[in-house]
This record gives structure tokens, sequence and C-alpha cells, in this order.
């Protein structure tokens, strides 16, 4: 059966790669810039790096420094009416996936107005969008070469997703230099947010032999050097390798799809404000034995692909992927769901409600696991509390 393979993202990718910012802004013959980030980017200085990197006297460059974590319709909203106030024609997004997912929705509502939740779902953008240019400085998302943005209804307290073809940033400049300053406990979360997309892709029943290659190539890379660059952020070559295998697990993820671990984990973010690298990781070890049952020669692959320790019992290995995650994850200082919660704490009482949400969960059509209902999502909480 014939399946399609998605790539549109020109990478420019390596130190020093954001020299290469002015000369892909005159390509796109931009004139007024609107550059998208979160405080804590400006905080560190990369904001200033990258404007710096701008040449002031060839483009009008607007500034929108309001992006939150799991951003908001209201967020989106304010950064849209700047960018319409400024007749912005080119946009560049600094930081995680909140800046690039922040970008790409004002991006959406910029060519196509309305409301920013008239486009939820599956390719549901009309017009093309103008030019975006994603500068990732984290490695863990992928936002900068996929076709989502994730946004946060307030209303409705629920996590979406605009997923088009058009929105995908149209020039990515990979300079490992920008997650340098990430903390130890950011450079974890997005880390095992990355390892997640490998698995979740890997396994999922819309993977193919080519986005297989990729999801296992990255599970490789992240397991590798993840551990590396949370022990030492100065360690360039992991850092570089880490933004590599976001790039090659992006393009898989983006066209596979994911699974329960992300249907849970939006729920999380929404409900409670985690981060979502947090959210992922709380319950990926949890998801991934659970679907171990479904997909055990998948699993094992992995294993062997990470030279995990196998016995050739099919009925113990297929738990040696999610033994070891659960095991990176305590190294790396992963809290359990009770010791999380941004907006308010996470109680057991709560399960029911998180269950029942994640059960509206888009990624869960893609999880290799059908026979997922609202005990088995509420076990699976009990192991990660």
């Amino acid at each position: 059966m014939a399946k399609e393979f998605f790539i549109k993202t020109d990478v420019s990718f390596g130190q020093d790669s954001i020299s290469e910012l002015n000369n892909v802004l005159k390509g796109f013959q931009a004139k007024n810039v609107l550059v998208v980030y979160d405080k804590g980017v400006a905080a560190v200085g990369i904001a200033d790096k990258v404007l710096a990197a701008i040449d002031e006297n060839s483009f009008c460059i607007t500034t929108f420094d309001e992006v939150i974590p799991n951003p908001t319709n209201e967020v989106v909203n304010a950064g849209y009416q700047l960018a319409k106030d400024h007749d912005v024609d080119t946009l560049i997004a600094v930081g995680g996936g909140s800046s690039i997912d922040t970008a790409k929705a004002i991006n959406v509502l910029l060519a196509n107005g309305g409301d920013i939740m008239d486009y939820e779902g599956i390719g549901n953008v009309p017009k093309p969008v103008f030019p975006l240019v994603a500068i990732p400085t984290t490695a863990g998302t992928s936002s900068e070469i996929t076709n989502v943005a994730a946004l946060i209804d307030t209303k409705s307290v629920r996590k979406y997703v605009v997923i088009d073809n058009k929105i995908v940033p149209d020039k990515v400049i990979a300079d490992p230099e920008f997650t340098r300053t990430v903390p130890p406990f950011v450079t974890a979360a997005t880390g095992l947010d990355a390892i997640t997309h490998a698995v979740e892709s890997y396994v999922s029943i819309e993977s193919n032999f080519l986005t297989k290659y990729n999801s296992l190539r990255a599970l490789q890379i992240f397991h590798e050097n993840l551990p590396k660059a949370y022990a030492n952020g100065d360690d360039m070559d992991a850092r570089e390798k880490m933004m590599l295998g976001c790039i090659v697990v992006g393009f898989g993820f983006s066209n596979a799809n994911l699974g329960l671990v992300h249907a849970i984990a939006h729920t999380l973010s929404a409900h409670f404000g985690l981060a979502h690298g947090d959210a992922n990781a709380s319950v990926l070890p949890f998801v991934t034995a659970f679907n171990a049952e479904k997909c055990p020669q998948e699993m094992i692959e992995m294993a062997r692909a990470l030279d995990l320790p196998l016995t050739g019992d099919e009925d113990k290995d297929k738990f040696a992927l999610s033994d070891e995650l659960l095991r990176m994850t305590k190294e790396m200082g992963i809290k359990p769901l009770r010791e999380q919660g941004r907006t308010r704490a996470i109680t057991e009482d709560d399960f029911d409600l998180i269950a029942s949400d994640a059960l509206k969960e888009g990624p869960l059509h893609f999880n290799p696991r059908q026979d997922v209902t609202k005990e088995v999502i509420i076990d699976i909480l009990k192991q990660a509390y």
C-alpha cells in the first residue's frame, strides 16, 4: 500500500547557522518582520542574539515576547493583533515548541483571519500563510519542522491542535549554541518529549518503513546524547546531536502521528499547567508497558537498537524498553504526578476527569492498542502518581 511521506522545511543546521538569517529574510523579500519569543528566551540573551543578527536597516522589526508555556487562544490573539497592526509579512519564532506553535497560529490568522479555533483539526487552513523562520532553543518538540500547532482553549479547558501542511515553517535555523543555556530540568523534560515522539511514532498504526527508520535512528541518538546534555549543558557535541535527533524524529512522527502518551499529556497540560515535556515523561514508561502487549516485536526492536540487555524471552524482553524509560525518567529527576501541577496540585480525585478528557484526544486514534478505556488510563495515572 502506498504511503505519503511529507517533508517541506529547508534546514540550516550547525553552529553559527544563525549568520544566515539576513539572507533568509532577503530571500523571502521580507519588509515587516515579527519576532516571537517568551520572556525566558529574552532573559538569557538569546532573543538579543537573534535580533542582533538582523540588519535593522533592511527590515522593520516588531517583537512579541508574551509567549507562555501551553499557549492559549488569548496569547495567539494578542500576537495576531500586533502583527496585523504592523502589517507583518514574515515571522520568526525563537524558542521551544510554545513559541513556534504560537507563531504558527499567529501566521494562520494573519493570512486567513477569523478565530484560531476555526482551524482546529486536520487540513482546515484554506489560504497559504506567510513565510515563517523557526529558530529552536530546545531539543524536544520538533515543532520547527512539523505541521502541528498545539494550543489551549481556556474556556473549555482543553488542549487542541491545528494540523495543516501549510503551517510548517519554511526555514529552520538549528544552531545548537542557542540550547547551551537550557537548564538541566528543561533539558531532561524536552529530551524525554523527543524520546516520546520516537517511541510513539515507531509503534503508531500509521507508521511505515520510512517513518520507522527516522523514529528508530532518532531514538538511538537521544538515548546516547540526552544523558550527556543533561549532565553537562556545555557539551555542545551532545547538544548538537540532540537537535539533529529532533529534526530526524520530526520527519517520522509528523507523518506517523503519536498515541496514548500524548492523549494523557494534553489533558494534564490543559487542566494543571504541566509543561508538555514533563507531562509526556511522567506517563511514558507506563504507556509503553501497556502498549507492549500489542506490539512486542516493535518494543524489542527498539530495545535492541539501544543495546539493552535481552533474554530471548519475548514475554520479558517486550518490557526492556519501558523499564529503561522508567530508569531514565527517575535518573533525570522527572517528578511523579503527585508532585506536579502548575495551576493546582494533581490529586487522585482528578483521575476520573483526566481519563475522561484523554479519551477524547485525537492521538488515541493512532495508538497501537485501541482497547483504551477510562479504567486503563486511571491505572496508568496511578502508576505515574
